[in-house]
């Protein structure tokens, strides 16, 4: 196994880390959507345009070019995924939103077969098909608990989603985070225009502030880097362990208590990624030897 496997890996758990509170400070915060969503794509561009420059300073304007036409996808995909992400969790159980969110690495797959022409080794099939009974052991458990608003935004979210990762696998060469800024300015734009430039409380501030200035910047660039080294589907995988640690933060927090079948597909999942991750590196460990 390549070393840019395990690089891959290691940089879309990390994200996952950074992206876990997500949900819980989505949550939390009682603003509407759209100025949650204002406020979220306004810092967001100022985080991801001062990372960006500390990266490749007077190099950040040919790094956008280079993104093309495929940087301008990714940015719109990764504006619609967030989109989709806030309402759905502003309408329906933080599970329900997850859960749905699941299905993001069956459909990176597809994509990626089908446009891309590439394929994904029978281990990583089964990874995935496994984490997928888990999810849907959870979404058993959250049945009946859902908006249609929120479930059908949770699967906009999760096409996006995919769609924004395949692209940027198509492309290895070119450094796609650059472009999430331009995303994260359209869905300002998008949400001012449709009233959300509002002061929210200083709670809220807070709260929205910490996430979108400390969590999610390193969360969304490290993932939207994993694909230049793993493919889109996998990326997607390991996004499934903010399901369960998501999920456990909710609970912990806000009292959202989730029914035992929900417990017991995280406990799938989790198990599943923490095994698929070890007998990755066992993998590597034993190429290195040979």
């Amino acid at each position: 196994m390549e070393p840019t496997r395990i690089k891959g890996l290691t940089i879309a758990a990390l994200g996952v880390l950074f992206i876990t509170p997500d949900a819980l400070l989505v949550k939390i915060t009682s603003v509407e959507p759209v100025v949650f969503l204002f406020w979220r794509g306004l810092l967001l561009t100022l985080s991801f345009f001062a990372i960006s420059w500390l990266r490749y300073r007077s190099r950040l304007v040919s790094e956008i070019h280079k993104c093309g036409f495929k940087g301008l996808f990714c940015a719109s995909a990764f504006a619609v995924s967030t989109l989709g992400f806030v309402v759905g969790m502003k309408n329906t159980a933080a599970g329900n939103v997850l859960v749905i969110l699941n299905t993001s690495p069956v459909i990176a797959a597809v994509i990626a077969w089908l446009v891309w022409k590439e394929t994904l080794p029978l281990r990583t099939w089964i990874v995935i098909l496994v984490c997928v009974t888990g999810a849907t052991f959870m979404a058993i458990g959250e049945w009946g608990k859902g908006d249609p608003l929120g479930l059908m935004m949770a699967a906009v979210a999760a096409t996006a989603l995919a769609s924004n990762l395949n692209m940027a696998r198509s492309k290895p060469d070119s450094d796609m985070s650059v472009m999430l800024m331009f995303g994260a300015l359209a869905l300002a734009g998008i949400a001012a225009l449709a009233g959300g430039a509002q002061i929210p409380s200083p709670r809220d501030s807070f709260f929205i502030a910490l996430l979108c200035l400390v969590f999610l910047p390193m969360a969304c660039i490290l993932i939207q880097i994993g694909p230049r080294y793993i493919p889109a589907a996998e990326v997607s995988l390991m996004l499934l362990l903010e399901t369960v640690l998501g999920s456990f933060l909710v609970w912990l927090f806000l009292g959202e208590v989730p029914p035992k079948l929900s417990l017991i597909g995280g406990v799938i999942i989790f198990s599943t990624l923490a095994v698929h991750g070890w007998t990755e590196v066992r993998r590597y460990r034993r190429a290195v030897r040979s």
